[in-house]
């Protein structure tokens, strides 16, 4: 099994575990892949649910930019909600699972087929 294997079989397990839902593992493949070599770096593969900086980051370079949604207060409910959702006592919010909620959130699911 690859590493990349290894991570999307985690991100499928949190998906279960602590937010409830049955993975869709083509959708969540395709979302790790498009994270591209930051789900290997530590720090980069997670996003810290408490820092502005980092969920404006996921908000400009992600919601804007990847799903090309207009800013507005809505981006910023969808993020609050997804945050709520993985928990926020949890601390390790994996990128990958972040940004497939939130494509799922938004239904742009077709922007990784």
């Amino acid at each position: 099994m690859s590493k990349r294997d290894e991570l999307i079989t985690k991100y499928a397990a949190d998906i279960k575990d602590k937010i409830g839902q049955t993975p869709d593992m083509d959708f969540l493949t395709k979302v790790t892949i498009g994270c591209g070599p930051s789900i290997y770096n530590a720090d980069a593969a997670t996003v810290s649910g408490s820092d502005k900086s980092e969920l404006e980051t996921v908000k400009k370079n992600f919601l804007i930019k990847k799903l090309g949604l207009s800013d507005g207060p809505k981006l910023d409910e969808a993020i609050a909600s997804v945050m709520e959702q993985y928990g926020k006592s949890n601390r390790n919010k994996y990128r990958a699972v972040v940004y497939y909620l939130l494509a799922k959130h938004f239904g742009k699911e077709s922007i990784y087929k």
